[in-house]
């Protein structure tokens, strides 16, 4: 028997050496976590490890207070329209979708409209991530950006309704609790920079962490996960940074990148873990392909579609946006756990769905990654986090 020292050194090996080498092959580091989880599941390692769940959340709420520090709402505003216009887009075809599967008998409506916010919803965080890896120009950067930002929005604000919506007053109280959140933050930020800053330099990087970290856990108390309370510091670090330059600064953004470099794998590896034996069957093995020939082309072709008409911009250029758009990793593999934990879903739908982001994952890198890329985490040579101005 393996002692649980020598399985954590080579977990550490295995989550920070072995991506790193299987990149070369266009295998994103974030899927190659994941297998090492299903791998380990099957060993019976690191089964109900409480020290591997606390790593796991470290990643996934510094990834979506990164996204969330990311979201500078005022570039929306330079292109107001063609964003609202794919917004609304994607509103009514996640809409349509789910009241499809609802109107067969395939899902109840609720149920429905999940499923289809995990197939539907670019995974914002991984998609930033890697987009240094990919042969992309600063144009196409910005739309990427731009619309996988603004629908994550849009889809964190879904979620948190639809999983509310089962009673008003539960609606209505977690709306209440999140509202104070998210107007109570800047004065938070306010008496930070006031009583805290002067007397303590430098401190904005720990100070943000443990914001996110408790607004996390109270949103994941609320039930709609650890995201939407990460997210939301994020956008309201991003909002008060003309008080406080250095909260939402390059130097911060390097900081949580570089923060975040290290515990994302982490929760890819604990949502692997998460993966049964019999969910991997031969229904979900049909229906996740069937996702993959049917969204896939969906999505990409809907954001081809419109920026043609819009922007009148080529079909070559739109599809590089709407192809690297396509990765749904995070939001996925986050709703499929909230299907099977809370509302009981089909072992074929929870399977079908993981198959369907770890393939969908990898299609950008199959097709637009740089055989030369510049180092992934590029931003370790700034080792000076801690020292925020």
């Amino acid at each position: 028997m393996i002692s649980i020292q020598l399985q954590y050194v080579i977990l550490l090996f295995a989550l920070f050496v072995l991506p790193r080498i299987l990149i070369r092959f266009s295998i994103p580091t974030a899927v190659t976590s994941f297998a090492i989880g299903m791998l380990c599941t099957e060993f019976g390692f690191f089964e109900a490890d409480q020290t591997i769940d606390l790593l796991a959340m470290f990643g996934i709420v510094s990834l979506f207070l990164l996204a969330g520090l990311e979201a500078d709402l005022k570039a929306f505003k330079y292109e107001t329209s063609v964003v609202f216009q794919h917004l609304l887009i994607s509103v009514v075809s996640l809409f349509v979708f789910a009241y499809a599967a609802y109107f067969f008998g395939w899902l109840g409506f609720r149920e429905a409209l999940l499923v289809f916010l995990a197939i539907l919803t670019p995974s914002t965080g991984f998609i930033l991530d890697s987009l240094n890896a990919l042969q992309m120009d600063q144009e196409e950067k910005f739309w990427i950006k731009t619309k996988a930002i603004a629908t994550e929005i849009v889809a964190l604000v879904v979620l948190f309704v639809v999983l509310k919506s089962d009673s008003w007053s539960q609606l209505g109280q977690s709306s209440g609790i999140l509202v104070v959140m998210i107007f109570g933050l800047p004065f938070l930020f306010w008496i930070f920079t006031k009583w805290v800053v002067p007397y303590a330099p430098r401190s904005e990087f720990a100070f943000l962490l443990v914001i996110a970290m408790v607004c996390a856990y109270i949103t994941k108390k609320l039930g709609v996960y650890y995201l939407v309370g990460a997210f939301v510091v994020g956008l309201a670090a991003q909002r008060f940074s003309k008080n406080l330059p250095s909260i939402a600064s390059e130097n911060m953004l390097h900081a949580i990148e570089f923060f975040s470099s290290f515990f994302v794998p982490f929760y890819f590896f604990y949502a692997g873990l998460k993966v049964l034996k019999g969910d991997i069957t031969q229904n979900a093995m049909i229906l996740g392909g069937i996702f993959l020939c049917i969204f896939v082309p969906f999505r990409a072709l809907q954001i081809i579609a419109h920026r043609k008409v819009v922007l009148n911009e080529s079909v070559q250029r739109s599809m590089r946006i709407g192809v690297t758009m396509t990765p749904t990793l995070v939001f996925t593999l986050v709703i499929a756990n909230i299907l099977r934990e809370r509302f009981d879903v089909h072992p074929a739908v929870f399977g079908s769905l993981i198959l369907y982001a770890i393939f969908n994952t990898m299609v950008p890198s199959f097709l637009f990654h740089d055989p030369t890329p510049e180092f992934e985490s590029h931003h370790l040579d700034e080792l000076d986090y801690l020292d925020i101005d």
